[in-house]
């Protein structure tokens, strides 16, 4: 008698999580081999995502970026612990140029654009680590002149000359003159008109639809973070202390406290609504 044969499965195996684009495990960096300012700090950047890291001045935001960009041993930093990966290798190693080259490039806070050097100058300094010609930078100005129409409107003024939104605009310009992958975009609200920081968010926002570019950016604007960000991740001297979909943080009762400055219906009194008077959940 012959056996009968096994249906085969109709199911459909569920797809694997994609690999994320960036990966920080368990790191703590050290300033002049004394100075501990990240304490196990973890979090992942998938790709094609905007991600925030939330916090007051001096949580440990910029460090973490710079940990990241290996811009730390320009400050006497280093990681003395944990480790990195972008795009899947270890990259704690690599300088500076090299992790621009393989697609992570940092925007600094305060924007650094060459002042004595025009818009156009400016953004040809993002390219200097490509090496596919003429064609393909200038066919890479044009679309950043697209993104950012007032820089081509000042592509001929020196950069030093122009207002802090247009040089905030420049220097992401320039980082995507670089082709990236990921930009690492540090306090980009910081000095700005309302209306500017929503034009740059908005402008990150396309750039992460249209080009595929994932975004961890710093910030101490959190509501404006997180209106764009999918992912937030909030430091507090040093150490993550809560993470979580923007959605949620946005609804949680000690975000919208301490860093929305939203407090509940019930306060009655300034006293009662003083922060330091409550003890944030995470520390009690």
């Amino acid at each position: 008698m012959t056996a009968l044969a096994t249906p085969a499965s109709t199911e459909t195996p569920a797809p694997e999580a994609a690999a994320p684009i960036l990966s920080v495990n368990n790191i703590e960096v050290i300033y002049d081999h004394v100075i501990l300012v990240l304490k196990g700090v973890s979090l992942t950047v998938p790709k094609r995502g905007i991600v925030a890291i939330l916090g007051a001045n001096g949580a440990g935001k910029t460090t973490t970026l710079k940990a990241v960009s290996n811009l730390l041993r320009a400050e006497r930093g280093e990681v003395t612990k944990g480790s990195i990966e972008f795009d899947g290798n270890r990259i704690e190693k690599l300088s500076p140029n090299e992790l621009v080259r393989r697609g992570c490039i940092q925007v600094l806070e305060g924007r650094h654009c060459f002042g004595h050097l025009t818009i156009e100058e400016n953004l040809l300094t993002g390219a200097f680590t490509r090496r596919d010609g003429n064609a393909a930078i200038k066919e890479d100005m044009e679309k950043v002149y697209a993104y950012f129409p007032r820089l081509r409107e000042r592509k001929n003024s020196m950069a030093g000359y122009t207002s802090g939104g247009e040089q905030q605009m420049c220097a992401i310009g320039r980082a995507l003159m670089s082709r990236p992958k990921m930009i690492l975009l540090d306090e980009p609200s910081m000095g700005l008109a309302p209306q500017i920081v929503e034009e740059i968010f908005e402008i990150v926002k396309d750039l992460n639809a249209k080009e595929g570019v994932s975004f961890l950016l710093a910030e101490q604007n959190t509501n404006m973070a997180l209106r764009y960000a999918t992912y937030g991740y909030i430091l507090e001297t040093g150490r993550v202390v809560m993470d979580g979909d923007a959605k949620m943080l946005r609804e949680n009762e000690d975000v919208k406290e301490f860093y929305l400055g939203v407090s509940g219906a019930d306060r009655k009194s300034f006293r009662e609504v003083k922060s330091y008077k409550r003890r944030k959940r995470w520390l009690a």
